[in-house]
């Protein structure tokens, strides 16, 4: 069975940047969450800097074809 999805070349830049995008603003609000103080701020950070983490292990068990 054919998949749907249409090829990667044609698809525009705004979805194929969209995740990436996204991770990287996590990333950046993780590490300002770190400097800025304690408490919640910890929590946020540990939060936003796994983001990226779980989307490669994510990307590496995954199967694609």
């Amino acid at each position: 069975m054919k998949s749907r999805r249409p090829p990667r070349a044609k698809l525009p830049l705004t979805v194929i940047f969209a995740v990436p995008a996204l991770l990287a603003v996590f990333s950046l609000i993780g590490l300002i969450a770190a400097l800025v103080g304690n408490g919640v701020y910890d929590a946020l950070s540990w939060l936003t800097l796994a983001a990226p983490i779980i989307a490669i292990i994510w990307a590496m068990t995954t199967k694609r074809g």
